[in-house]
């Protein structure tokens, strides 16, 4: 079962608190710079993310344990 993080049909702005697990507002930032991160859209200067985007980068960098792989 894959473990959701984050609500799958809900957009989150970037300004949401529920985006610090991921990284910090700041951090997050320069990920879009570098063109790395979680998918999201931009609006003119609003960002948004879909959970289910937010749901698939999570898994992406999941690390496994010894015991798991």
């Amino acid at each position: 079962m894959d473990r959701q993080y984050f609500e799958p049909d809900r957009l989150y702005d970037d300004n949401d608190a529920e985006l610090d697990i991921i990284a910090p507002k700041s951090k997050r930032a320069q990920w879009r710079h570098k063109g790395v991160g979680p998918a999201h859209h931009r609006f003119g200067r609003r960002i948004i993310y879909h959970g289910d985007d937010l749901n698939a980068w999570a898994k992406s960098v999941r690390v496994p344990t010894a015991d798991q792989a």
